[in-house]
């Protein structure tokens, strides 16, 4: 478990990093202002970062395309060679790592120690990936030709990744893009680049020059530049539903695939007959996990009416008993700040209008007076269905509890949201779960439990949650191109030999 010496530990190597641009191989100066870095939990400056824009983004972009042709040659015995270099050098450095993601994030130790090594697992996974993709068999379909597919790099691909889930979420991009033969420029949420140029000064020595690349900065300018940059070929985007409308309208100009996954606001479908000593568990974890800061997160139960004031009381008491507090407080604490002070106003505000609509919180709903950009583990009742609490992405430790009656009326609450992301169903009753599994529109339902991932299964949006794989096998086809290949098999030569 992490200490106040792995923290020391972390800062100096903090100190001793240039937050800058990491192109072509290298750290490279940054003229220009800069960016405080935050520690969520103290409100103290714990690193200053550059601030990229345009210029940066053609000299990545540029590296990344002088780049292309040798590292798509190579063979995927060599890609998964290197990603699994890239995987041994995060496994020796879990304890650094994580204590970084720590004091940027303001992430619990148990929670971060639980991420890093799904980084390293991810970069293993995609390296097999890689050497056993498939494609349909060679053939004469068309009399006399022989078609057969090649599979092939996109190109260039830009990544933007987002502030709950910083190094994860950038490994869920970098692995099955290298793999795939690509060469990559990931920008990092402007608030939490630490752990990423932590990273990136890793595996320097390991990663060919210009493959990885990463631009710190603004999403609103480097972001931009990214999508609509000429020789950009793919973008890639993990956040919130607005910000992959803006990528792919700032695409559109010159026609780039796109990779989006988006928000989501996850159904907790609770039957009456189910184990609400377990479901419980798992709304508390999944619910306030990241001080809620995650895209499927248990956000919102809807439970069987008869069963309303036995899950209601053992949430709210389970969701009291959290911890909040600075992760550097020691392991008993369980809910860390928010990222950003405007990120907690946001969830504060939302939680206001709730209750000026009827919500009540009976655990938590009001700010701290405390440092740091706290917000406490908050459980509502009284939440209308349609209301924007109902149907829109909290981002926050904030659980809302509905009712139902019978099967259909969950089934239609659980699908009224533009989002498409998770959900999960409640029940001891085999054929309902499979009933209810069936209709409801989300890329990953979970049955009896909730967010449980893997690097082997995908994890998808639908509707406004978006687009495009994560994770997986299907992972590597979105950053692969198909090429069909005919070759005429000319005409026999039947003439006797002499």
């Amino acid at each position: 478990m992490l200490n106040a010496d792995d923290l020391q530990l972390a800062q100096k190597r903090i100190d001793d990093l240039t937050v800058t641009h990491f192109i072509d191989g290298e750290f490279v100066s940054a003229p220009g202002d800069t960016a405080e870095v935050i520690n969520p939990a103290t409100e103290a400056v714990i690193a200053r970062a550059a601030r990229g824009g345009a210029q940066e983004v053609d000299r990545a972009v540029s590296a990344a395309r002088r780049a292309r042709r040798a590292w798509a040659k190579t063979t995927p015995a060599e890609r998964a060679a290197v990603l699994l270099r890239m995987a041994d050098r995060v496994d020796a450095n879990v304890e650094l790592l994580a204590a970084v993601e720590s004091l940027n994030g303001g992430k619990p130790f148990a929670a971060v120690l639980d991420e890093i090594p799904v980084v390293s697992d991810c970069l293993r996974f995609m390296a097999g990936a890689a050497r056993t993709a498939q494609a349909p068999a060679a053939g004469e379909y068309v009399a006399g030709h022989i078609s057969s597919i090649r599979r092939e790099p996109v190109g260039v691909v830009a990544a933007v990744v987002p502030w709950n889930y910083p190094l994860m979420m950038a490994a869920w991009k970098i692995a099955p893009i290298l793999a795939g033969g690509n060469t990559l420029v990931l920008k990092p949420a402007e608030a939490t680049p630490l752990s990423l140029i932590l990273f990136a000064d890793l595996v320097a020595d390991i990663v060919p020059r210009g493959v990885f690349n990463v631009v710190l900065g603004p999403g609103s300018t480097v972001g931009g530049a990214l999508s609509r940059h000429p020789d950009v070929d793919m973008v890639a985007l993990t956040g919130s539903t607005r910000a992959g409308q803006e990528v792919a309208a700032a695409a559109a100009g010159t026609v780039k695939r796109l990779h989006l996954e988006l928000g989501g606001k996850a159904p907790v479908v609770v039957f009456d007959d189910a184990d609400i000593d377990a479901a419980v568990e798992a709304i508390v974890a999944g619910g306030f996990v990241n001080a809620g800061q995650e895209c499927g997160a248990a956000t919102r139960v809807l439970c069987q009416e008869s069963i309303h004031d036995q899950l209601f009381e053992q949430l709210s008491d389970a969701a009291a008993a959290l911890r909040m507090g600075d992760p550097a407080e020691g392991e008993a604490v369980a809910l860390g700040p928010l990222v950003t002070a405007a990120q907690r106003d946001r969830v504060a505000a939302m939680v206001e209008r709730a209750k000026a609509d009827g919500a009540v919180a009976v655990v938590g709903g009001t700010v701290p007076e405390r440092a740091g950009f706290f917000y406490p583990a908050t459980v509502l009742t009284g939440v209308e269905a349609g209301s924007e609490m109902a149907r829109e992405e909290v981002f926050g430790p904030v659980v809302s509890v509905e009712t139902f009656t019978t099967e259909a009326e969950a089934i239609a609450k659980a699908n009224d949201v533009v989002y498409g992301l998770a959900g999960s169903v409640w029940t001891r009753d085999h054929g309902r779960a499979l009933r209810v599994v069936d209709q409801l529109d989300f890329g990953s339902v979970w049955t009896n439990t909730h967010l449980v991932f893997s690097s082997e299964m995908p994890w998808v949006g639908f509707s406004q949650s978006g687009y495009g794989r994560d994770n997986s096998t299907y992972a590597l086809d979105d950053y692969t191109r198909t090429k069909h290949i005919t070759m005429a098999m000319g005409e026999p030569d039947d003439r006797p030999a002499r």
